[in-house]
């Protein structure tokens, strides 16, 4: 396609072509001190999208409002790096990262998160312009996009309806734009709000645990990973492995909370009473079924598992729950049936069977 440039576009023109090796240097700078730096800080991307400009999307620049640019360099957006996050507390963070590491154009800069007007529809995003600090690249400056997922969504769509077409839309398809456009930033700002709640509690939840007061906090997933870290099986796992003075093999026991929670437990108070009116048939159980062998590996679900055995045959479960807890911990299987009476077995001889 045959470009109308003028002579100073045709400058302009051929100037980028002699600084194409420079962008592209610079573009796989910044992307990777970005990439980098963010992932240390531990900031969760959605996409993390660069690019330099296309000559024909260059040309039509210039053919719209070559004039105003006396050099190639007064161009900004010939490099552009866009991060996107999931929440919008997440991009004021990146903004204060991307000010660490480069040198920003307050001037050119700008927060459209601000410029908005009751009736405005336009999506909220964070413009910064930026050059790199030192090196030989660092008189070329570049576009950083900072906005949410949703932020982003919201470009792409009214990009793709063309609403900013010169056909002057009617009022009430603007009204719909900007409900559409409070819609999307009220999810946003609840989005942030239920991650704050959440974070809050979660910290309440491990004081909580970490404090003792373990009848207060209830039993679930996240709650019992906390709980595994204060290691409240490794005194029954190591009576057990002392049997054949066998090794213990890291295991996730997170599958058990789900055991737990079938057999009635409610709090992790109940699950610190589970353990201690347990622990001693748990490790008669597990003697029973390791006297006669050589194993000299174990897994770290030993103890827990045992404890639920007991637990089980304790309240008249028999056979039908034991293989409950393999269906649960392993899927329904035929074999379950064989290693629920396998159990029923070693326990026969042992005081607390409900045989």
């Amino acid at each position: 396609m045959e470009s109308t440039l003028d002579l100073h576009g045709e400058m302009l023109l051929e100037q980028f072509h002699e600084l194409l090796p420079r962008l592209k240097e610079l573009e796989k700078t910044v992307s990777k001190m970005l990439k980098d730096t963010l992932f240390r800080s531990g900031v969760a991307l959605n996409t993390l999208e660069h690019r330099i400009k296309t000559e024909q999307s260059l040309i039509g620049k210039l053919e719209r409002k070559g004039q105003k640019y006396k050099d190639i360099s007064d161009i900004t957006d010939l490099f552009g790096i866009r991060v996107v996050t999931f929440f919008t507390d997440d991009v004021d963070k990146v903004a204060a990262i991307v000010k660490e590491i480069f040198r920003v154009d307050w001037k050119n800069s700008e927060d459209k998160r601000k410029m908005h007007s009751l009736t405005s529809f336009g999506y909220n995003s964070l413009h910064y312009i930026c050059y790199l600090r030192e090196g030989n690249l660092k008189d070329i400056p570049f576009e950083l996009q900072m906005r949410t997922i949703l932020q982003h969504a919201w470009s792409a769509m009214e990009h793709d309806i063309g609403y900013k077409a010169s056909v002057e839309l009617p009022a009430e398809y603007l009204r719909q734009f900007s409900r559409l456009a409070g819609m999307l930033e009220l999810a946003d700002d609840e989005f942030s709000r239920i991650r704050t709640t959440m974070s809050k509690y979660s910290r309440e939840i491990q004081n909580l645990v970490e404090s003792g007061r373990l009848e207060e906090v209830p039993l679930n997933s996240d709650t019992f990973r906390d709980y595994l870290k204060m290691k409240p099986f490794d005194r029954l796992n190591q009576r057990i492995a002392a049997v054949n003075q066998a090794e213990i093999f890291p295991a996730s026991l997170l599958p058990f909370c789900e055991v737990l929670e079938s057999i009635g437990l409610k709090t992790l108070g109940d699950v610190d009473a589970f353990i201690h009116e347990n622990e001693d048939d748990a490790y008669q159980l597990a003697l029973a079924g390791l006297a006669m062998t050589d194993l000299d590996i174990l897994s770290e679900f030993v103890g827990i598992q045992n404890l639920c055995y007991v637990h089980v045959l304790k309240n008249g479960g028999g056979r039908s729950g034991i293989r409950a807890i393999f269906d649960i911990l392993y899927g329904e299987q035929e074999g379950n049936t064989t290693q629920a009476d396998f159990i029923l077995k070693n326990a026969s001889n042992l005081p607390f069977s409900h045989l």
